[in-house]
């Protein structure tokens, strides 16, 4: 492909894009049932307990992806990138559709987390490989100058598996009654990503290598040993810590606040219905999605500095401010209750439990559904609770979670190219994956487990404001990385490799 023409690329962005996009779907998956995944592979005794246990499982998964990145990245550097992406597609998907099939726990005790632990492992490996080699085969082929416009296709599929994982799961719930749902029925997820899989693969099997790398093959002039050249090169290592400390680091944050824990947040900390949070958020992606294009073109035209560090100074000062409307939207203390309208049932298990169930609507139309089981072998209570908002309450909430989501498109669009540009040809895969991969994977990955431990932390404690303390980590590492960018990136790109 020359310099300027554009022939092909579509077929290129579309095999990448939809690879990427399944990876991210199946890794999405995960994180979408991790309230539903707690009951399934943890004790139930401690609902909380499981609940901090499974997002530190799905934690574990983000840990491990700096080392998928160095893996995968020195394949990648060696023998080409259509073929190491290919593999980790496949490990990915064949991790996913068994975590579907592995019995509960009271089916198999404590090889049920031991299991979901090593699955998660290896999709996190596989996904440390992925990202750097879809960025790159498409910086690759694309025309100078436009960098930014075209692997800003590729980072809409990390939102827009995001958003499919969403509507399967939604579509499940619809399909299937509470019960069944609750007993198999969220195993389906799982098990169709490897249909997807199926496809992606015989897509991408079709593909040539880049023109880039294959000519560097061609001419001799790829490494050897690029975890060497890459981390051994002073020269280089700088470029690596300034991608990381100053870019990736507060991207990876701000991805993960705007929708992972936005979704937890709602569901765990506001105690929004399942399924209704699942819909707004669906919807807050949708409209976002294209601003992942908007600001990588606009980052071809005006440099990828200002705008990624614009998007953190945003999310600093608007974070809390945005979580506490939030929160006071669906706050029932706020709200006028209809007296005369609540009634409570009881109900008694097989198991000889208690269930006192409350339901309870107000004037503008939530309606609060409290259950309050009484355990008869363990002489311990538990109360859980489910709000069903009225569509106003949910408009407020998918503009609220919008603005987030415009947080990152403007971090997360022109990422991609600004990563590419940094290092030669020869160590790009691995160079640019381990900083994209400790970024997201070290400081975003560990971000729903470290602030739903805050929010518990400081709700213990008796805070009023308990649930903004969950935030302080995100605006932290966010700051710390806006300052070293700030000063240290070139928005011209002059020190990069073009």
């Amino acid at each position: 492909m020359s310099n300027t023409s554009t022939k092909g690329i579509w077929k290129v962005i579309s095999a990448s894009s939809m690879g990427t996009m399944i990876e991210w779907y199946d890794f999405y998956i995960f994180g979408s049932l991790a309230v539903v995944i707690s009951t399934k592979f943890f004790p139930s005794d401690n609902p909380t307990a499981a609940f901090l246990s499974t997002l530190a499982t799905f934690a574990a998964g983000f840990v491990v992806r700096p080392f998928g990145a160095l893996f995968f990245g020195r394949l990648g550097d060696i023998i080409g990138r259509k073929y190491t992406f290919m593999a980790t597609l496949l490990l990915m998907g064949g991790s996913t559709f068994l975590i579907g099939c592995i019995p509960s726990y009271e089916t198999i005790g404590f090889l049920a987390p031991l299991l979901v632990l090593i699955l998660r492992l290896l999709q996190g490996l596989a996904l440390g490989g992925e990202y750097g080699g879809a960025a790159t085969y498409v910086a690759e082929h694309a025309p100078k100058g436009q960098r930014g416009y075209w692997t800003s296709w590729i980072q809409t599929t990390a939102t827009v598996g995001l958003f499919i994982s969403l509507m399967v799961i939604l579509a499940t719930k619809t399909v299937l009654s509470a019960e069944d749902f609750d007993i198999w029925g969220w195993r389906v997820p799982f098990w169709v990503s490897i249909v997807m899989v199926g496809v992606s693969y015989l897509i991408r099997k079709n593909m040539d290598e880049s023109p880039e790398f294959a000519k560097a093959k061609k001419e001799g002039t790829t490494s050897a040993s690029p975890l060497k050249e890459s981390f051994g090169n002073r020269y280089n290592l700088k470029f690596v810590l300034l991608a990381l400390f100053g870019a990736t680091m507060g991207q990876g944050v701000v991805w993960y606040t705007g929708q992972f824990y936005a979704m937890s947040f709602m569901k765990t900390v506001m105690n929004v219905e399942s399924s209704q949070v699942d819909t707004l958020l669906g919807i807050a992606l949708l409209l976002g999605t294209p601003f992942f294009i908007v600001f990588g073109w606009l980052s071809d035209k005006v440099g990828r500095k200002y705008i990624m560090m614009g998007g953190m100074l945003l999310a600093i000062f608007l974070y809390r401010p945005i979580y506490k409307a939030m929160y006071t939207t669906t706050d029932t203390t706020l709200k006028t209750e209809i007296v005369e309208k609540t009634k409570t049932t009881t109900e008694l298990t097989a198991t000889n439990d208690t269930v006192y169930t409350t339901e309870k609507e107000f004037t503008d139309g939530t309606v609060s559904i409290e259950k309050k089981t009484v355990f008869a072998s363990k002489k311990d209570t538990q109360i859980t609770t489910s709000v069903i908002i009225n569509s106003s309450d949910e408009w407020a909430l998918i503009f609220l979670v919008f603005i987030q989501v415009l947080f990152v498109t403007m971090v997360y669009g022109p990422i991609a190219a600004f990563l590419v540009e940094m290092f030669p040809v020869k160590i790009r895969y691995t160079s640019m994956s381990l900083p994209y991969h400790v970024g997201n994977g070290i400081f975003g990955g560990l971000l729903p487990a470290i602030s739903t431990y805050f929010v518990t932390h400081a709700k213990n404690s008796g805070k009023n404001d308990f649930y903004l303390d969950g935030l302080w980590y995100p605006i932290v590492i966010a700051s710390i990385c806006f300052v070293i960018g700030m000063i240290y990136i070139d928005n011209k790109n002059k020190n990069s490799h073009l």
